[in-house]
């Protein structure tokens, strides 16, 4: 259950930003898979450009992904960054999952949630906050992914120590609030990341949960 200050943290950031619509949509793993892959270290703008790229090429499926000239996919990923590792770990893991599991990733997503992390974090090119994603949205499991926004935003919040990596703020961050809650804590952690608590300067005029916040005197107090 959510302390009440995380919980009237979260509430007010609902009632500040909208819920995208993909949140409550269907969506399909390996889809998800590989744009998420694509995502790592870009600008969702550049995230949607390149898949759509690959999209407008390529069925998304493993199959074909497994098949396509490594050329042709590297071509549709220059714009999102460090295309040749992305090409190379779309084809992979395209081949794996077309090998080892039949070209689906239900089997994988059906194990309890600590076995279907550990088989997606074998993957090539698949990292925690990837796997986290697809665990979350995918298969609606109890996980929180930990972007870069998210990462940030826990710290200044105080909800994580300062010093925790990746699995010390999901951990902190899954302690606070009710499994129900985790994709809109993810969502609107980075949706305030983006707008209001940026990296270098944040504009905490701007938050709506300023009054909440352990850091905002830190930052309000700059020239």
């Amino acid at each position: 259950m959510a302390d009440e200050r995380a919980k009237r943290i979260l509430e007010t950031l609902e009632e500040t930003f909208t819920m995208p619509r993909w949140l409550t949509s269907n969506r399909d793993p390996f889809g998800t898979l590989i744009v998420t892959i694509i995502s790592q270290n870009t600008t969702d703008r550049n995230t949607a450009k390149a898949f759509e790229k690959l999209s407008n090429r390529f069925r998304i499926v493993p199959e074909v992904l497994a098949k396509a000239e490594t050329g042709q996919i590297e071509e549709c990923l220059k714009v999102a960054g460090l295309y040749r590792n992305k090409s190379k770990s779309i084809q992979q893991v395209s081949r794996i999952i077309m090998g080892q599991f039949n070209g689906n990733l239900q089997s994988v997503l059906a194990l309890p949630l600590d076995e279907a992390r550990k088989a997606l974090l074998q993957l090539p090119g698949v990292g925690p906050k990837t796997a986290d994603v697809v665990l979350l949205f995918c298969a609606g499991k109890p996980t929180i992914p930990v972007d870069t926004h998210v990462y940030r935003v826990s710290k200044r919040l105080g909800f994580a120590p300062k010093n925790g990596d990746y699995e010390v703020v999901r951990n902190c961050l899954q302690r606070l609030y009710s499994e129900r809650d985790y994709a809109a804590v993810h969502v609107m952690l980075i949706l305030h990341g983006r707008k209001c608590c940026k990296a270098r300067s944040p504009v905490c005029k701007e938050c709506s949960v300023n009054k909440l916040c352990p850091s905002r005197t830190k930052w309000d107090n700059r020239d």
